[in-house]
């Protein structure tokens, strides 16, 4: 086995060399109790839950303004704490180290040492934070110490067992993104939440994000309204099994099974005409016959199959037993735009009155797409040769030119086969200088339906103490509740300022960050991520206020894939916060289950940064043991 890399350095055994270890510990400790009193005006205006966070957070901030690695390792070679797990008591932590380096040193004279009664100690911090986390968070559920968090689709509006068995299957928190729905499906996702409360006996926090001022895409005009059905077939082409299709009536639609290759709805007199064994016939969009077969009917809905790859519009005629009917409700399908690296984009402006923007024309050049900006007045701020990037980044460009009424992209990263830019995804300018305020017009009247029925809200693209402040100030116009606010770190300069971020927020009574981790790496670049999000971890703790892990966690299954290895692991560093979010998708229901399993699991090893050393079976198991 390899020696282990160790610094070229003796191991401190005289009494001079703990006398110079016991001197360094004590400037740090000096430098920690300086910087705090330095910074008493921050400490004023804190609420009483957070005093202690808010001094412990500048006690930190001093011990980490130092480069430890060197005392660290010295610490060590003498069986000391390193410091390494800090974050909750950093007063403690140095004044128990000193302690026992002056009773080495000093043994016939051990120093005094008074208790700190300015700072956590080793079992107040902890227990501050799961207070805290419990009071903004809810409590934790009995079979782990992580909470969920899960993002509604717009069908949890209209699905009421969709939101049940979420919380059946372990949401602690639901979240509402209101850039998306409107005020009447917020409204019915909630009533949907109590009523599935009072059915499983459990509890749930209702979490809004304000949309904040995230620049889009739009302007993409819908594409047709067609569905694709195909049997099950192998790798060489050869059909394996028919596509069971769901069919429901349109008045009161139900959820497909998980079994349904497709749901479709039809109205419902028509429907009850059906029965087991019956062939539907239709001509698809291609002019090709096809055949529904009846497999059986229940009060909720009709099982059919189809053997054959078929193509279905509003438009198609499906001949029952009780005449002709077509299919309601069919969506059209989602735009998209292809690019590949060297593709040249327009970013226009979005035209007035908000449609659909033009096709390019010869006047574009070679430009061979173009999509508008949701916030065209971005454009006045940015500069040829800045970096622009889309949909949390898994599209990258330069800007070229900046044109009075579009940007010219020339797209840089993609795949080779080239990625789908759809409406609504997110635009980021890292390195442009834009003057936005963290409220919106949009998010002041959001605001009026959230002070009254969220239990927490979400601050989007926060960036500075005023921020905060201004949103403060709004709840408290609307309402007299204390609503919890949760700080979303998701661009560079949000990062740059958690501290003073922190200490605002700690004015109330409660408060938590979510680390936004797609935009946020696009704003600090992906190999930067890692870095960053442990940093908000360790200040967050410091601070005692609780974290949510949130962005892309199982993404590939809770959209309807196979989780990656890569995305398991990164579940499980989930339980280094105090909730993790996921987003929608198909399997969400699924991926709440397993996400629930990790950190079930997760829990029993692992705590903070600490390694909880549970007995392990294959060391127990070993021969000779």
């Amino acid at each position: 086995m390899a020696e282990l890399i160790r610094p070229a350095s003796v191991p401190p055994r005289s009494s001079a060399d703990l006398d110079g270890l016991l001197a360094e510990l004590t400037t740090v400790r000096d430098e920690m109790v300086g910087f705090a009193t330095q910074c008493t005006q921050y400490l004023s205006s804190i609420h009483p839950n957070f005093q202690l966070g808010a001094r412990n957070l500048l006690h930190y901030l001093a011990l980490r303004q130092r480069d430890l690695r060197p005392l660290q390792y010295r610490l060590a070679e003498l069986g000391l704490s390193s410091l390494g797990r800090a974050e909750a008591h950093a007063l403690a932590s140095v004044e128990a180290v000193r302690a026992v380096l002056h009773a080495l040193a000093r043994p016939t004279s051990p120093e005094p040492v008074q208790p700190d009664e300015t700072g956590p100690t080793f079992s107040s911090g902890p227990r501050l934070l799961a207070e805290h986390s419990t009071a903004c968070l809810g409590p934790v559920p009995a079979e782990r110490d992580v909470r969920i968090m899960v993002t509604m689709p717009s069908e949890a509006a209209t699905n009421y067992a969709l939101v049940e068995e979420l919380l059946r299957q372990g949401m602690d928190c639901l979240r509402i993104n209101c850039a998306h729905d409107d005020v009447a499906a917020w409204q019915q996702m909630i009533a949907h939440l109590r009523r599935a409360e009072q059915t499983l006996g459990k509890s749930c926090k209702v979490s809004m994000d304000l949309a904040g001022p995230k620049l889009r895409t739009q302007g993409l005009p819908p594409g047709p309204a067609v569905l694709q059905i195909s049997p099950k077939i192998d790798a060489f082409g050869r059909r394996l099994a028919p596509a069971r299709i769901w069919l429901s009536a349109a008045e009161q639609p139900t959820a497909a099974p998980a079994a349904a290759a497709a749901s479709l709805a039809f109205p419902a007199a028509w429907l009850l005409g059906l029965h087991a064994g019956e062939a539907i016939a239709f001509v698809d969009a291609r002019g090709k016959r096809r055949k529904l077969h009846v497999g059986s009917c229940t009060p909720q809905g009709c099982w059919a199959e189809l053997s054959k790859t078929t193509y279905l519009t509003p438009l198609t005629q499906f001949r029952g037993a009780d005449g002709m009917a077509t299919i309601q409700h069919l969506e059209p399908s989602e735009p998209f735009i292809l690019l590949r690296p060297s593709d040249s984009l327009l970013v226009r402006r979005r035209p007035a009155g908000g449609g659909a923007l033009s096709v390019p024309t010869a006047l574009d050049g070679e430009a061979a797409a173009a999509i508008g900006c949701a916030w065209s007045e971005a454009f006045d701020y940015v500069r040829a040769g800045e970096p622009i990037w889309f949909d949390d980044g898994k599209i990258g460009g330069v800007i070229e030119e900046v044109e009075p009424e579009a940007l010219r992209v020339r797209i840089t990263q993609a795949r080779s086969q080239g990625e789908k830019l759809r409406n609504d995804k997110s635009i980021n300018l890292p390195e442009s200088q834009l003057p936005l305020s963290a409220l919106t017009e949009k998010d002041q009247r959001d605001l009026a339906f959230v002070a009254q029925h969220a239990d927490l809200v979400a601050l989007s693209f926060v960036s500075s103490a005023a921020d905060v402040e201004q949103l403060r100030q709004e709840i408290s116009r609307l309402t007299d509740r204390e609503l919890p606010i949760i700080l979303k770190i998701e661009t560079r300069r949000g990062f740059e300022q958690l501290p003073a971020l922190l200490l605002s927020a700690m004015q109330g009574e409660s408060c938590a960050v979510m680390i936004a981790r797609g935009d946020l790496a696009v704003e600090c670049g992906f190999e930067r991520l890692a870095e960053v999000q442990e940093e908000i971890l360790w200040l967050c703790e410091a601070a005692h206020v609780p974290v949510i892990w949130a962005t892309q966690v199982l993404e590939s299954l809770a959209r309807g894939g196979m989780p990656s290895r890569a995305e398991i692991t990164d579940a499980a560093m989930g339980d280094r916060a105090e909730c993790v979010m996921l987003n929608k998708g198909p399997r969400v229901v699924e991926a709440v289950r397993i996400l629930s399993g990790i950190l079930r699991r997760m829990q029993a090893h692992q705590r903070k940064k600490s390694a909880m050393l549970r007995g392990l079976r294959v060391a127990q198991a070993w021969p000779g043991i």
